[in-house]
């Protein structure tokens, strides 16, 4: 597929998806979705040899949300239905992609833009990143899962700061509040993120894909729900290649060589 409006990469394991509207700081339009979505599609393959996902923004901006100059002069749009086609199933796309996901925030990250980069698994962000819930400037509703995240993230009163001020927060106050793992100078960005994409894409990914259910389960679950899921999870990692290879390695004093099977 001929990508317009992302740059898609496969370098050994790891798959770089570059959002590439930089003229419009990686607005989201239907196009991008659309590719997004045959992207990821070519990611979650049952035969692919990708084993982790890197997620960027070409230019000044990681993502500014939805391009709003494509509605200009529908006053009475269907978001709903916007939301369900569009940005519902790429959040679903991300959370359930048995694959580890980095995201690297180049710059700012507003509306379904911070979304996207919370619905990631590991989110770095450039010293000079911020993030915005901007809904309420345009009297909207945050969606593509900022109402889940954010309160999951940082907690009720902060949420609630976040979605009905749509303050804009610099990248050093999200480290420390909890929504991204690490903030790494604008130069070192890309290439930190591609170090931990390199080094999660020789993890046993089976393992990493059912860490990553278990979590998200987590969220809504109870404590004997999430023991039985664990025991469920588990039984299936004892019958990987993978666990076979990393118990061998520990008694044979070696580095472990994960294959992803």
């Amino acid at each position: 597929m001929t990508y317009q409006t992302i740059i898609f990469d496969v370098a050994g394991p790891v798959a770089t998806i570059t959002l590439n509207r930089p003229d419009k700081l990686n607005a989201f339009t239907e196009e991008m979705h659309r590719e997004l979505a045959a992207a990821l599609d070519s990611v979650g393959a049952a035969d692919s040899s990708i084993r982790a996902l890197m997620l960027t923004g070409a230019g000044r901006g990681f993502c500014a949300g939805q391009d709003l100059g494509s509605r200009r002069g529908d006053m009475a749009p269907d978001l709903g239905h916007t939301l369900n086609t569009l940005y519902n199933p790429l959040i679903r796309r991300l959370r359930k992609l048995p694959l580890p996901i980095v995201c690297a925030v180049n710059g700012v990250a507003a509306g379904a833009g911070a979304s996207l980069a919370f619905a990631c698994d590991i989110t770095l962000a450039a010293r000079s990143a911020s993030f915005l819930q901007a809904f309420a400037k345009i009297g909207l509703v945050p969606d593509s899962g900022s109402t889940f995240f954010l309160p999951h993230l940082v907690g009720s009163a902060r949420a609630r700061a976040l979605a009905m001020l749509a303050e804009k927060i610099g990248a050093e106050q999200a480290m420390q509040w909890g929504l991204i793992w690490q903030v790494v100078d604008d130069d070192k960005l890309v290439g930190e993120a591609k170090a931990l994409a390199l080094r999660l894409a020789a993890m046993p990914t089976r393992a990493l894909a059912y860490i990553k259910r278990a979590l998200d389960t987590a969220e809504t679950s109870t404590l004997d729900r999430q023991l039985d899921l664990e025991a469920e999870l588990q039984a299936m990692a004892g019958r990987t290649e993978d666990y076979r290879e990393g118990v061998a390695a520990f008694f044979e004093k070696r580095t472990p060589t994960f294959k992803g099977r």
